[in-house]
């Protein structure tokens, strides 16, 4: 890329962030929030200013567009993708971003709520940044880089492309999804309409990191029946579903099989609600694993446990019920290995050292490999994800741009 470039992704996402995009867990229409069509609505906008004249958005906040072919050699079409929606976790309303130019390493206290201090010390990545420019929020709100930093690079990637035709490439789709945080990222999509026979997410962290691959996700449902009766003549009758479900919580291991005990490729099985009352309670947990087939394992033990909690309560009864979330997009990956091949090649023509790790997580990656889309994951440099204390190096977005610009060509090169 020509060194008089002028990135637009730092400003960009300046302005994305400052619009509320929070999806919501709890509702059930699509999408789950209407303000994620605010953003949509605008970069559908913003594509169309660059001469992407089909660029659209549609009822449920899908954002498409196309960047023609330019080659004349038959190379598939590549997509990229990056979602508008920012996490529940932490409020998404009025956020405020601050750049800060040539950060020198010192701690960094968020104006807005001066308890809410950046150090080196607990973000050692910041030392990667010292005398560049990176932006934070003010301390109230998450700044909202995931994903709205993968969203400005794609956007800087069609604002590059614009001004230099003389880059060969083939057919691009861009398509930013809402609800991507809530697990419904792809519900609504319409894959005829997308069209493209590979894709990449923009949605990961550090500076050369790459994923082909994620953990294996489902929700395991119990659902306890107790009896019930009035606690003034509850003797021998009543029945506590409520008690009964802190038992099989407490029942589960310590020191193992857990997200505050497990790192790297270990699996576990984490709850996540708990509710009810005393007639009824449910419990709810999610599954997780690389290996797709210690799913069923890890379910039939925590069945187990909960059967074994419920021999002491022959009244009582329980449902165990599993509901499939997504699968390790490398599964499909494998078949496919050009998808990984041509993206280190991207980052080998920019010396970036490629990182892969896999993703102790799922992205829209996961989802749209196993429906048609076979796609891994690109930097984006986001850190401190879904909290006051998220900040991004402008250079991590500057050279995931970069290697956009590379990837299409070497897809083009290799055709």
């Amino acid at each position: 890329m020509p060194l008089d470039y002028n990135f637009t992704v730092s400003e960009r996402l300046m302005r994305y962030v400052q619009i509320d995009t929070q999806s919501d867990p709890n509702s059930q229409s699509h999408p789950s929030t209407e303000k994620q069509k605010t953003l949509s609505a605008l970069l559908a906008a913003e594509l169309l200013a660059m001469g992407i004249v089909d660029a659209h958005t549609d009822e449920y906040g899908y954002v498409y567009a196309t960047i023609p072919a330019n080659s004349p050699k038959n190379i598939p079409t590549i997509c990229f993708c990056a979602h508008v929606d920012t996490a529940p976790d932490c409020s998404g309303t009025d956020v405020k971003p601050i750049l800060h130019k040539y950060y020198n390493g010192v701690d960094i206290v968020l104006p807005d709520d001066q308890n809410q201090v950046i150090t080196t010390n607990k973000y050692p990545y910041l030392l990667k940044h010292l005398n560049s420019d990176i932006i934070t929020a003010s301390g109230k709100t998450l700044l909202g880089g995931d994903d709205k930093a993968g969203v400005s690079i794609i956007m800087d990637l069609a604002n590059y492309l614009a001004q230099h035709p003389e880059i060969l490439h083939g057919t691009i789709r861009i398509l930013f999804t809402p609800d991507e945080e809530v697990g419904r990222g792809t519900d609504k999509l319409d894959m005829k309409k997308l069209a493209a026979d590979f894709g990449y997410t923009l949605d990961g962290g550090a500076y050369g990191d790459f994923e082909d691959e994620t953990f294996s996700a489902d929700a395991a449902i119990i659902t306890i029946q107790g009896v019930i009766a009035h606690p003034g003549d509850g003797k021998n009758k009543l029945v506590n579903a409520l008690k009964i479900g802190g038992e099989i919580l407490a029942a589960l291991p310590k020191d193992s099989w857990s997200p505050e005990t497990t790192e790297g490729r270990e699996g576990f099985v984490h709850p996540v609600s708990f509710e009810g009352g005393s007639e009824k309670a449910i419990l709810e947990f999610i599954v997780r694993d690389f290996d797709s087939n210690k799913l069923v394992d890890y379910e039939q033990r925590l069945k187990g446990i909960a059967e074994t909690v419920l021999l002491k309560h022959p009244k009582a009864s329980m449902q165990f019920e599993v509901k499939e979330q997504y699968r390790n997009m490398k599964e499909v990956l494998d078949n496919h290995p050009q998808v990984s091949a041509y993206a280190k090649e991207a980052y080998d023509r920019l010396g970036i050292s490629m990182h892969k790790t896999p993703i102790r997580g799922g992205t829209d990656g996961s989802r749209l490999s196993f429906i048609g889309l076979p796609c891994a994951n690109i930097f984006t440099g986001m850190q401190a994800i879904h909290s006051k204390h998220e900040w991004i190096g402008v250079k991590d977005m500057e050279q995931a741009v970069n290697v956009l610009v590379e990837l299409v060509q070497v897809w083009e090169l290799h055709a």
